[in-house]
């Protein structure tokens, strides 16, 4: 019996000791490409306008909407946590190298004040509702991804 009580104990505390794994979780796996995760950061971006739009429309009648209201906000939250993620664990954690700032240091500072913006620009998503700042962050990402691109 005991034997048994120690093994449920242990996959028990696995659970609460296991990490958590994101989609970019810096195992070089070759199945993300960066078109297709810049593609998923406007999908990202395009959500949360979408949410910001449902969010205010709802608000007009809050105590009816309010479940609806809270569930806008969960998802515009979580898009924004998906895009600060993906900056932060994709593409400064394993695509900005730091040699290329020897290289072309302009093109460095560029996508790393970029990517940071995009991050920033996530954040104040949260706070908010201000379509403007959702469209910032498009206009954001979208000139990341130029000048991701960029050749030298």
């Amino acid at each position: 019996m005991k034997t048994y009580l120690s093994i449920a104990t242990a996959a028990l505390f696995s659970f609460y000791v296991t990490p958590n794994v994101s989609a970019h979780c810096q195992v070089p796996c070759g199945i993300y490409t960066d078109d297709t995760v810049l593609k998923d950061l406007h999908t990202h971006q395009a959500t949360i306008a979408k949410a910001m739009k449902e969010i205010t429309a709802l608000s007009s009648d809050a105590g009816k909407n309010a479940n609806q209201i809270t569930r806008w906000v969960v998802n515009k939250e979580s898009h924004a946590v998906k895009i600060q993620n993906t900056m932060l664990d994709y593409f400064l954690a394993q695509r900005l190298k730091p040699a290329d700032l020897e290289s072309d240091k302009e093109a460095y500072l560029k996508k790393l004040t970029l990517s940071h913006q995009i991050i920033v620009l996530a954040m104040k998503c949260k706070q908010g509702t201000d379509p403007e700042v959702a469209k910032k962050l498009h206009t954001t990402i979208t000139q990341f991804a130029a000048a991701y691109h960029k050749k030298k």
